[in-house]
């Protein structure tokens, strides 16, 4: 049979507008439907926004810097409106560089909502009907709602809420601290926010190892970040002007109050209402399943991004579509994305990111673990540029000295984290990186001697 389309994109994020580049670059006639901005959560009202607001953050957090050379900052005419209106630029602007890229690749850009009304079928707002050989699910995630917390947008704000914020208050509770609550942490502290971060399980970013956690509140104590760990909330109660919450953890229970409470407890995958029902495809706990290549039980649909049960993060969406879309045009062999090579990013003050095993996780799996610890302070450049804070660990196994995971916490380690992957990836060992040449003074001088670490000669430490 012939259709209109070789593929019918719904959703244009990072798994959506990439996915479909990535097919018309293979020669799939490629249509991508969006029914709010080009571009998805990320670019409009995620990674992009809040990455541009904690620039400015840090541009803000360096007045002190300023102040010790003898200059004069007069802070008094700040309008945090400013700050709000460049991270809706540059928002706006990526928005346009992916609808640009769209039509660049000979890509039909369809405003309007999609339902799936058969295995080849899309209809766009009731009434076009787009047949298409393939169809991809990436319609993204929304903020998690929890009950007796719903989002009345002021006094209790989602994520989104926060983004688009043009006036800050002066105190704010943070329910949730993950990625995503220590970076609206860091940030609102930075602007002078008075901050205090509750956190159900044990400790903050309860997906990372307890040392790389530890040094993160460690920062944030110094920044006079109050910190809840293992603390349960109860449903806020509003008065003029405050919210106020009751907490209880291992000391007792107390109650919170701030002007505002930010809510980031998850995102819930955006399922309903696309039509999965027309098509017999059932989720589980809201989610998509799927099999290699990420193809549902539909041969013809498939589904990318935070509609899977994987890591909610853009880059694993683009990943999970290239390697959708490649099966579809009969190339490529990955089929599915290996989990220990998925790299994460937290953009806080110090900076956090890892790949792979945590320790315990390596022990848990039976493996023969030990890890190989080096401080930033060991990095010339770090005391150059007066970022000392935070160490590299290597999680390795001690009689090959393969690599099993890493975590870095300090300044570009969101970058950084890369050489350790490659290597990862590569099948290299500790050695490898030891004995290569790293350029000084560098901050990737920190990775060589954590290698160093793992074999038993680290010099500058």
């Amino acid at each position: 049979m012939d259709y209109e389309y070789d593929l019918a994109v719904i959703g244009s994020g990072p798994g959506g507008y990439v996915g479909a580049i990535r097919a018309a670059q293979l020669g799939l006639k490629t249509a991508v439907i969006e029914k709010h901005k080009a571009g998805g959560v990320c670019l409009n009202i995620g990674c992009i926004p809040s990455k541009a607001l904690i620039h400015q953050a840090e541009i803000f957090r360096s007045v002190p810097d300023l102040e010790k050379m003898g200059a004069s900052v007069d802070l008094s005419g700040f309008d945090y409106s400013a700050v709000q209106a460049e991270s809706r630029k540059a928002a706006d602007a990526l928005s346009k560089g992916v609808q640009f890229l769209l039509k660049k690749n000979k890509i039909d850009y369809i405003e309007g909502t999609a339902e799936i009304t058969g295995p080849n079928e899309v209809t766009v707002d009731g009434e076009r009907k787009i047949q298409a050989a393939h169809i991809m699910i990436a319609t993204g995630s929304r903020p998690r709602e929890l009950p007796g917390f719903e989002f009345d947008g002021k006094t209790v704000m989602s994520s989104d809420d926060a983004l688009m914020m043009t006036s800050l208050p002066k105190s704010m509770i943070i329910l949730g601290a993950g990625a995503i609550g220590c970076e609206f942490a860091h940030i609102m502290s930075a602007f002078g926010v008075e901050v205090q971060l509750v956190e159900m399980l044990e400790h903050i970013l309860p997906t990372e190892d307890a040392d790389t956690a530890q040094i993160l509140a460690r920062s944030f104590k110094k920044r006079k970040i109050k910190m809840y760990p293992g603390a349960k909330a109860s449903a806020p109660k509003k008065t003029k002007g405050k919210v106020s919450i009751e907490i209880e953890d291992r000391k007792g229970s107390q109650t919170l109050e701030a002007e505002t409470l930010l809510v980031v407890v998850g995102r819930v995958p955006n399922t309903e209402g696309i039509g999965l029902d027309n098509v017999g495809i059932a989720t589980e706990k809201g989610t998509i399943p799927v099999g290699d290549f990420y193809r549902t039980s539909v041969e013809s649909i498939y589904a990318v991004g935070d509609v899977l049960n994987s890591l909610q993060l853009a880059h694993v969406a683009s990943k999970e579509a290239e390697i959708a879309v490649e099966h579809m045009a009969g190339q490529g062999e990955e089929t599915r994305i290996d989990p220990t090579v998925i790299p994460t990013a937290v953009y806080t003050e110090p900076e956090v990111a890892g790949f792979g095993l945590t320790e315990e996780e390596a022990v848990k799996q039976g493996h023969e673990v030990t890890s190989a610890v080096f401080p930033y302070r060991g990095a010339g450049k770090s005391v150059a540029i007066d970022k000392t804070e935070g160490q590299v660990k290597i999680i390795y196994n001690p009689k090959t000295n393969e690599i099993l995971g890493a975590r870095i916490i300090g300044t570009q380690a969101t970058d950084l984290i890369h050489e350790l992957l490659l290597a990862r990836r590569s099948e290299l060992l500790t050695q490898d990186i030891s004995r290569m040449i790293h350029a000084h003074p560098t901050l990737s001088e920190a990775l060589m001697e954590a290698a160093r670490a793992a074999e038993g000669w680290t010099i500058h430490v």
